[in-house]
């Protein structure tokens, strides 16, 4: 399996927590001081690593802790749906 294409079982929160503090995509990108495209990489589930100051900013701007921005499936397991 080529690295590219290789699967992760991390699950992205961001459209749940965006939701619940009726924030957008857009505003959050701003106030973390990161671009809309690599938000909305993150958000889609399509990022390969994240800095862990990137990780603080989202916590300190979301008012939340890792495990609410972040989770683990087993990889037997299908990704949740972000609509769910």
């Amino acid at each position: 399996m080529s690295e590219d294409k290789e699967e992760h079982a991390i699950e992205v929160h961001l459209d749940r927590l965006l939701e619940e503090r009726g924030m957008t995509l857009a505003e959050l990108a701003d106030r973390v001081g990161v671009t809309h495209v690599n938000l909305s990489i993150l958000k889609n589930g399509r990022a390969r690593a994240i800095r862990f100051t990137t990780l603080t900013r989202l916590c300190e701007v979301l008012d939340c802790q890792p495990g609410d921005l972040l989770s683990h499936r087993s990889l037997e397991e299908p990704p949740s749906s972000h609509l769910a």
